[in-house]
């Protein structure tokens, strides 16, 4: 038997519950965790789109309706699991700080309740998405290490990292293992061109469809973008990553400005851009790129899709989608 298929056979006796399974990275989680052994447990809310197509049929497949913030719903979803990862996040950045009260009730709330009764259940550890984007606040230098201060600007951020806190309560207090990943800008397949996050592609939806897109400031603002395939493997890799480091930055290690981002889809597509671009707006960092030597040290872990390639092949399946839903300009695209 070869390491693969002995390590597949290691893995189909530990369960792994997927909260928020449906979603962009979720989905793609979900189905890498299928493809190398584990028994699969996704959670979601009850008539949520199922990202990427289609339903997944496989024997260690389940999937559990449910709110997250419903005891009942949770304490169910965590019978017999053995790694939770935490996905859910019912607010967003530049949204939150209009609801603070809603943010704490949802998500820190939710999240205390959750570990409690994951440790009531017996999981062995707990994988919590924070956000690379906030938790930092404004970047005294780039690219930022973990060991950079934590000064959010918004509620989201400040409720990532008082989750954050609490997981090392938790594993203080009750033993519950744990690694945090604070990602950077995730993009590629699944992820959905009308949501209120992920410029690459709502920028990329909108030339495709013969739109006009906002751009906000002159365009020189740099992020750092992450390949949905490369976090995934992070995810993956931190499940049996030992050792005192739990949090890991998780990002390209490189900055690429708004207008560089649309120069690649452009390329990419064929397609010019109809950009217009609009005051700056006050939250908006200027850099915000992540150092990832952490994860590269203690994961083995290191990005392998380069931004164009990642663009092009998010590109062809959104191009393959929006043609199904007949949503393509007049004038189309040549391959």
């Amino acid at each position: 038997m070869n390491n693969h298929a002995s390590r597949e056979v290691g893995n189909r006796s530990r369960r792994c519950l997927v909260l928020g399974g449906r979603g962009f990275i979720g989905s793609h989680l979900t189905r890498a965790l299928l493809e190398q052994g584990f028994q699969v447990r996704c959670f979601d809310r009850p008539q949520s789109a199922v990202r990427g197509g289609h339903e997944i049929e496989h024997p260690d497949f389940e999937l559990f309706e449910g709110d997250f913030v419903n005891p009942l719903d949770m304490q169910r979803a965590l019978e017999g699991v053995d790694i939770c990862f935490h996905l859910v996040s019912t607010t967003l950045p530049k949204s939150s700080n209009a609801d603070p009260v809603f943010d704490v009730e949802t998500n820190l709330l939710g999240t205390v309740r959750l570990l409690t009764q994951a440790v009531e259940a017996g999981v062995a550890k707990v994988i919590f998405v924070s956000s690379g984007g906030t938790v930092y606040g404004v970047p005294q230098a780039v690219p930022v290490p973990e060991t950079h201060p934590t000064e959010p600007v918004c509620s989201y951020g400040i409720a990532k990292l008082a989750i954050e806190k609490y997981l090392a309560l938790f594993h203080q207090q009750h033993g519950l293992d744990y690694a945090v990943l604070r990602l950077a800008n995730p993009f590629g397949e699944g992820q959905r061109a009308d949501a209120g996050q992920g410029a690459v592609a709502v920028f990329l939806g909108r030339i495709l469809r013969g739109e006009t897109l906002e751009v906000w400031g002159d365009g020189s603002v740099i992020r750092d973008y992450i390949y949905i395939d490369d976090v995934v493997r992070a995810l993956i890799l931190s499940i049996d990553v030992s050792g005192d480091e739990r949090l890991f930055n998780i990002g390209s290690g490189r900055g690429h400005s708004v207008n560089e981002v649309l120069d690649v889809l452009e390329r990419t597509v064929g397609r010019r851009a109809i950009r217009r671009y609009r005051p700056g707006r006050t939250f908006d960092v200027p850099a915000s790129v992540l150092c990832i030597e952490s994860a590269r040290r203690s994961l083995g872990w290191a990005p392998q899709v380069e931004f164009d390639e990642g663009v092009e092949r998010f590109a062809a399946w959104m191009k393959r989608e929006l043609a199904e839903q007949s949503l393509l300009a007049v004038g189309g695209y040549s391959d």
